[in-house]
Order: structure tokens, then sequence, then C-alpha cells
């Protein structure tokens, strides 16, 4: 294991650690997500700052904003991470409201799609951008009305931000998907595949990389292949590293972070941590890569893909305590 890569890992885990005892209140997915955002920028998680900029939040936004959910605590992290986060947040609140204007719904992967477009684009690009993210989700529903929902919301930001072309864009995640939809059981899931894919190089081998990395994922007995963890396959696939490779990374990464405290199997189940696992190597991947293969569109997309895995899993998690509740009642 590669040192610097090592002393990430120690920092990701005392991060979580900060987080556990500065916000008690918050689910630990949630404290994980905020370490891993300070640990990929080799940062001590702040947890004052986070708390101020959470505050920022609440000033700012009414008591049932969806700004006040299961992001919240993301953004905040965020936010702390930002050199100003006064504007940042008036010009995330901005571009919210933007997309609400043109049909968009109010969600918690909303609030994070447009903190996207707020931090990545300029203030006259907002409109522009918006219009863009709407034109990819539009040519998305168009062609999968079923699947197509909510949680498409950060990935049509994320495309709205590339230089890609919406019209071509969205033939090639057509395309892609009609190739990988034999091999993966969750449609919906190999729709976010696609829509990682087409952000990286247009590779005539895009699907065959993703199959065949799956499989050496499987030999080890690893399921890459399940409905949170499918995108971050895309990304790994996209990386230009020898596959085995790649995989013993991501084992010796998964295994020596369920040695360490809040990262047993009472805590973390496989799927999250191996999220977080690929995660971290795909981060090394990217600081060593910086003018490599890798487009930029990639490269400044993996944390918000992970951010949207994790949202579709909060919400996931939510839908479930709620319907436990009611079923009780």
């Amino acid at each position: 294991m590669q040192q610097h890569h090592a002393e990430r890992l120690e920092l990701f885990v005392s991060n979580t650690q900060i987080m556990k005892k500065s916000f008690k209140w918050q689910h630990a997915m949630m404290h994980r997500l905020a370490a891993l955002l300070y640990a990929t920028e080799n940062k001590v998680v702040d947890g004052e700052a986070i708390r101020q900029s959470h505050e920022l939040i609440k000033q700012n936004t009414k008591l049932f904003s969806s700004f006040r959910g299961n992001s919240a605590i993301s953004i905040a992290a965020m936010l702390s991470l930002t050199t100003d986060e006064d504007t940042k947040l008036a010009d995330t609140l901005h571009v919210y409201d933007l997309m609400k204007e043109i049909k968009f719904r109010n969600s918690d992967y909303l609030v994070i799609a447009a903190y996207q477009i707020a931090t990545q684009a300029s203030p006259d690009q907002f409109q522009h951008m918006v219009e863009r993210a709407k034109s990819f989700y539009d040519g998305m529903k168009a062609e999968h009305r079923f699947l197509t929902g909510q949680d498409d919301y950060i990935f049509a930001a994320m495309l709205a931000i590339s230089d890609l072309d919406v019209d071509s864009g969205v033939v090639r995640m057509e395309q892609l998907y009609r190739e990988l939809k034999p091999e993966f059981s969750s449609r919906n899931s190999v729709q976010a595949l696609t829509q990682v894919l087409v952000l990286g190089d247009d590779t005539p081998d895009a699907s065959g990389r993703v199959i065949a990395l799956n499989e050496a994922f499987r030999k080890r007995n690893l399921r890459m292949d399940k409905t949170y963890t499918l995108s971050s396959l895309g990304i790994l696939s996209l990386l230009p590293s020898d596959r085995d490779s790649l995989v013993d990374q991501i084992v010796e990464t998964q295994d020596w972070l369920r040695t360490q405290k809040g990262f047993g199997g009472w805590s973390i189940d496989k799927q999250e941590l191996l999220l977080f696992s690929s995660a971290l190597i795909a981060i090394q991947y990217v600081e060593n890569l910086r003018n490599g293969v890798l487009t930029s569109a990639i490269s400044t997309s993996i944390t918000n893909i992970i951010i949207a895995q994790q949202a579709a899993m909060a919400a996931a998690a939510a839908a479930s305590a709620a319907a436990a509740s009611s079923s009780s009642n």
C-alpha cells in the first residue's frame, strides 16, 4: 500500500470518529461521507466549521426546506471546505430556485445538484447550466420514462457542467444502456452507470471494460454490481490501471478498513464499505494522473458520484424507517 494512500485511510478513519463525536445525532452514513470529503482534501475534520456552516444553512432556509434534510451535513461539510461560504450558499440557493422554476422537484438530490452547478460554474453561466441539466434529464426521461426520477438530478447536473453535447450524450447513454442491461439486474443502476461512462472518454470498449472489471471483482467475492456500487464500477473502469492490480488495491483497502473502529461488521455493511474503499482508491488514481487519460469531468465528479450514491442510500434508509414506523402503528 502506498504511503500516501495509507495516510489518507488513517485520516478517513480518524475523521469519522471526529464526526461521530461532533454530530452524535446524525446518521453514521453522514459521518463517513463528511469524513471522506475532508480526507479527499487531506484535511482533518473541523467539526466547529461544519457546525457553523450548518447554522448558516438554517439561517438562510425555512424549517421544512430540503436543505435541512438528509443532505444538510454533507452540504455543510462541503461549504466548510470553501473560502467563501456565504457566497457559495447564496449561489446554491439561487441555482436551486432556478431549477425549481423549470420543473425540477424539491428533494435532497436537487440540493446537491444545485450545489454542483453553483460551485463549478460561474454565475453568468448558472441559467445556461440549469437549462442543460434539464435537457439532459428530459432526454433521459424520453428514453426511460419510469426509470428516470429525482435520483438522476445529480447526474443531470454533472452532465450539464461537462462539455458533452446534449443530444449526442443522450444517444451514447442509450447505446451503453442497451449493451449493459443484459449484464446487470438493476435497470435503474444501469442508467446511473451509463451516466458515469458517458462522462469519460468515448472509448468503443467502455461496456467491455465494465463487464470484465465486474468479473474480476466477482472472482474475489466482491459485488460491485449492486444498486449503490454499480456507478462506482463505472468510475473504476475508466481508470488507466491493470484490472487485477486495481481489484487487489480495493481488497487491501477494504480489509484494512474492516479492522478499524467504526468499520466492523456491526457498524457498516459490505456495500457501503466497498463504496468507500473504491472511492479512496479512485481518488488516489486521480491525484496521480491529473493530466493523464482521465477527463477533467471524471476527475472532478468522483466525489459527486459518491455523494449521489450516499443520497440514494440515505433516501432508501429513510423510506425504510418510515415504512417500519407506519407498520408498527
